[in-house]
């Protein structure tokens, strides 16, 4: 009975959704729900699937959100992709256990792929909410960060300590590992590589509202302290909070990403582009040539730690390839694929993808990444240069496709990071189709956040 204590959140939601507005409950309420609570607890409820925290709050928004007619909701190519994603896991898992074993992972696919994935597409971009939904992200991730800070500190997860009391049993799994003699923070993650995504996310959209003048100049209560800007005291926490983690492939995946958006802030795009792919080409090649051949000395032969997990994940690849495709269209189902004795952590989530689902849902996971990152870039290119420079979302968005592709090839894309992902893409489907403005364009502030969409009276009707 203690772990009913999930179900609170979607009480809160389905409360302020019906009270206020399905826009308010999806920012104000489902998003602090997926960031600060962890994933890995359930309430055990005969004869149904078991929520977490976020499937809860995400079934009472979905609710509401039908009952208001879907607000903001409009058919794209892009449902179809997300919704075969989510159908293919779900049929693999259900072709490989039954439907007994299975209802869980169906539940998921629904409540933290498809259903976030909808609330963003249709809660954020068509009602101006862009500034607010990447604000509720920096502000969540914050406070992450001040608790990775006591976890890098005294080894010690508060999220487990506390309120694992009312999850006997369960999330027992995660334990705490060191790097240079510090913890590895994990946060409400539940491993401290999938904390590095989230951050690594969170760190693009502070940057985006950094470089948009989106944070007020003072903090009212602060306002004695001269030098004290909002915008810079979120962005030193959030890239603090990507170090917590101590997470070398998230670094890598940022930093590579980070390349998109040098392209957006320069005033010669065409310029900035041809730089980029020149640095991929000359410098990226050889380093990825020179990594493959330390990766690939083998785990015998390794002369240090770093080289001996670049050959694990090296090796992981070779050995797993043929089992794959034993299962070749839907995989092995969740976790059920036959272990090799060395090889039990699945350190790649394209790898475990297609282990466990088959190469359909490889694929689509690869075209959802590679079609937005090549259409936010595309569109990004042919638009005006927006003002203040970097305030374009086209070029964010499109990174942190980038910085996914990198880093879940050394981590499963699992909890949060997974739900983060589709939200992303949600958000990018209606950023393409409806976005009107980036930046200021030249003008005041105020114009940059106008509501304009035709008829607003038919709305109050």
């Amino acid at each position: 009975m203690l772990s009913y204590i999930a179900y609170l959140p979607g009480l809160l939601t389905y409360y302020v959704a019906q009270n206020y507005s399905v826009q308010k409950a999806f920012i104000w309420v489902y998003m602090p729900t997926m960031l600060l609570l962890p994933d890995y607890y359930r309430a055990i409820t005969p004869g149904l699937p078991d929520p977490t925290f976020n499937q809860g709050a995400s079934v009472a928004l979905f609710a509401v959100f039908v009952m208001q007619g879907s607000p903001g909701y409009k058919f794209s190519f892009t449902d179809v992709l997300v919704g075969g994603f989510a159908v293919c896991v779900s049929i693999s898992e259900y072709l490989a256990s039954g439907y007994s074993d299975a209802q869980n992972l169906m539940f998921f696919e629904l409540t933290s792929v498809y259903f976030p994935y909808l609330f963003a597409k249709s809660l954020i971009e068509p009602f101006n909410l862009r500034y607010d939904f990447a604000k509720c992200v920096v502000l969540c991730l914050s406070v992450v960060f001040v608790m990775n800070l006591f976890e890098n500190k005294f080894g010690y997860n508060l999220w487990q300590a506390y309120l694992g009391m009312f999850f006997p049993g369960q999330g027992q799994g995660w334990v705490t590992t060191f790097r240079f003699g510090l913890a590895r923070a994990a946060g409400p993650y539940g491993h401290c590589l999938v904390d590095g995504v989230m951050m690594a996310v969170g760190y693009r959209f502070q940057r985006w509202l950094q470089w948009s003048n989106a944070w007020p100049e003072k903090i009212k209560q602060m306002a004695w302290i001269p030098w004290l800007k909002p915008s810079q005291v979120f962005t030193l926490m959030i890239l603090g909070g990507v170090f917590t983690t101590l997470g070398k492939g998230q670094w890598l995946a940022g930093i590579v990403a980070a390349g998109i958006v040098i392209i957006g802030r320069s005033k010669q795009r065409v310029a900035a582009m041809t730089a980029v792919i020149a640095v991929m080409v000359f410098v990226g090649l050889p380093l990825l040539m020179a990594f493959l051949s330390y990766a690939s000395v083998g785990r015998k032969n390794a002369k240090d730690d770093n080289q001996e997990t670049a050959a694990y994940r090296y090796e992981l690849v070779t050995e797993y390839m043929d089992e794959a495709s034993e299962h070749f269209w839907f995989g092995w189902g969740l976790m059920k694929w036959p272990e090799i004795l060395g090889f039990e952590s699945i350190d790649n989530n394209f790898l475990l993808t297609y282990l466990n689902h088959g190469v359909i849902t490889v694929t689509l996971l690869f075209v959802i990444i590679f079609g937005m990152m090549g259409r936010l870039i595309w569109h990004g290119m042919v638009r005006p240069m927006p003002e203040p420079k970097g305030s374009s979302l086209a070029f964010t968005l499109a990174a942190l496709f980038l910085m996914y592709l990198i880093a879940v090839a050394t981590v499963a894309m699992m909890y949060q990071s997974c739900t983060m992902f589709f939200i992303i893409t949600g958000l990018s489907d209606a950023y393409l189709r409806l976005s009107k403005w980036d930046g200021h364009q030249g003008t005041a502030k105020a114009a940059a956040v106008t509501d304009t969409r035709k008829f607003k009276f038919r709305k109050v009707l």
